[in-house]
């Protein structure tokens, strides 16, 4: 279902490869049927598996899901991604994603230290509390190569109940046996710009 695209769409003479894979573990979630069905629903938000992403250079991250009639849609976007029946308002797609992607090819993984831990997180117009899901990194690309422009991107459950996935740059975790003082941005980190060789 979805946009009816193939894996390889064509945009202004060229073609722009997009990439699939697995979250590292399914999840239960409700997704906006403002996207998935023609007419309104008697419930806007309804449940959902979460068990897929798509990447596409120069769009957002794209969620593979299946509804409880077994229908199937890839490359939802973040925004139409839920954690209850009824999550909280205004959301957008700026508020859910900082940086489109800019690459195909990811590896997802689950950090078992990062696991359900609490963090700040920093969207368009807020900063808000939440919790880690998993982490999602490009491999590949040219983005990827140089250390300043390397990102990883983190998918969060917000207090909101939305999802939202930033740059490791836009989130401080509280990790009690560890971290000290209240959950707040710091200030005075440099970001890498180094390439370290052995040869």
């Amino acid at each position: 279902m979805g946009d009816g695209r193939d894996d390889a769409t064509v945009v202004g003479g060229g073609v722009i490869h997009s990439l699939i894979g697995p979250l590292p573990r399914h999840l239960y979630v409700y997704v906006d049927t403002t996207f998935t069905h023609r007419e309104k629903q008697k419930v806007r938000f309804q449940p959902a598996v979460w068990f897929g992403l798509t990447s596409t250079p120069g769009r957002a991250w794209g969620c593979t899901i299946m509804l409880e009639s077994g229908a199937v849609y890839r490359a939802l976007p973040p925004h139409a991604i839920a954690f209850s029946v009824r999550p909280g308002w205004p959301w957008g797609l700026r508020a859910s994603q900082t940086w489109d992607c800019y690459g195909t090819d990811f590896s997802a993984v689950e950090y078992p230290y990062l696991s359900g831990l609490r963090c700040l997180v920093k969207t368009e117009n807020d900063e808000l509390r939440g919790q880690h899901l998993f982490a999602v990194a490009p491999v590949g690309d040219a983005f990827s190569a140089v250390p300043e422009q390397a990102k990883e991107f983190h998918f969060l459950r917000l207090e909101n109940e939305r999802l939202s996935i930033q740059p490791t740059n836009h989130i401080v975790y509280e990790e009690r046996s560890f971290s000290v003082g209240p959950l707040a941005f710091p200030h005075g980190l440099r970001a890498q710009t180094d390439v370290y060789r052995c040869e």
